[in-house]
């Protein structure tokens, strides 16, 4: 009987431990497999977050491309726009200045002409008035005529300034004459200047 239990005793000994290393080997085989998993899992997650971080950097090197291409545009249409407007601008001016240039020297060629007509009447009337009459009777009459038709009396005896003073209140064609007789005579530059000066303001 003794034989009998402990043989009972050992097959339920044995088949216990059986039991627990085939327990052990259930949950050391789920272990396993949980492991497993979590590490594919690991290794997925790892591989998106990579995937996610790389396409977000080559997105960010395109739009950085193309915001730098678009400020290059911007700047080579901005110089362009300068360019053209100040291309614009001087062809603008230089026009003007043209049609000035070519009104001015129209009414200047035609004060020139007017006074030209007027101090060749003037002489001819001088001349005509002189050789009416003779000896001291007439170079009075030459005399007076010339006072009365010259714009400026005493001229001769008058200097720069003085005679500077007496344009203001002159027509073109006064001027004009007082110009052409000062380069006929003296030629004094700075009087001729500043006649030329107010026959083109005027």
């Amino acid at each position: 009987m003794d034989q009998g239990r402990d043989r009972d005793v050992n097959e339920a000994a044995q088949r216990f431990a059986e039991t627990l290393a085939e327990s052990y080997r259930v949950v050391y085989g789920q272990a396993s497999e949980s492991a497993e998993r979590q590490q594919q899992r690991a290794r997925q997650f790892s591989e998106l977050v990579s995937s996610s971080l790389s396409e977000q950097a080559e997105a960010g090197r395109a739009n950085a491309q193309e915001l730098s291409g678009q400020a290059a545009r911007q700047q080579q249409a901005g110089q362009r726009l300068a360019r053209e407007s100040v291309e614009a601008y001087t062809q603008f001016l230089n026009d003007a200045f043209s049609r000035y240039r070519s009104s001015t020297e129209r009414a200047a060629q035609g004060a020139q002409e007017g006074a030209r007509t007027l101090t060749e009447t003037t002489t001819g009337l001088l001349g005509t008035a002189t050789g009416a009459v003779g000896g001291a009777a007439g170079a009075a009459a030459g005399e007076a005529v010339e006072a009365f038709v010259f714009p400026i009396e005493g001229y001769d005896e008058m200097n720069v300034e003085e005679i500077s003073g007496r344009l203001d209140g002159l027509s073109v064609e006064e001027l004009q004459l007082v110009r052409d007789y000062e380069e006929t005579n003296k030629k004094r530059e700075t009087l001729l200047e500043r006649m030329d000066r107010k026959i083109r303001a005027s």
